[in-house]
């Protein structure tokens, strides 16, 4: 399966679940995870990555995300795992 057969170049967004999950909902995840774990991010930096990973679980699970990749971060996984 290709990228276009989930989710064709000209949409935007897909209900999955009956979840919509915007396409670079993956994408967001990945960076807003990082953040979120940076040592180096600011506080305000860090609360809006968690609020934006918090927002964005219901289209990650939809999708499976979690059903086929682990999170190696136990901090991250825990905040995951509880919301």
């Amino acid at each position: 399966m290709k990228a276009q057969d989930i989710l064709p170049d000209d949409a935007h967004q897909r209900e999955l679940e009956g979840v919509t999950v915007r396409k670079g909902t993956v994408g967001a995840f990945l960076v807003n995870a990082r953040t979120w774990c940076d040592a180096n991010s600011s506080a305000r930096q860090r609360e809006a990555a968690r609020r934006d990973i918090v927002e964005a679980l219901p289209a990650l699970r939809a999708l499976g995300l979690f059903q086929v990749l682990s999170i190696r971060d136990p901090v991250l996984r825990e905040l995951v795992d509880k919301s």
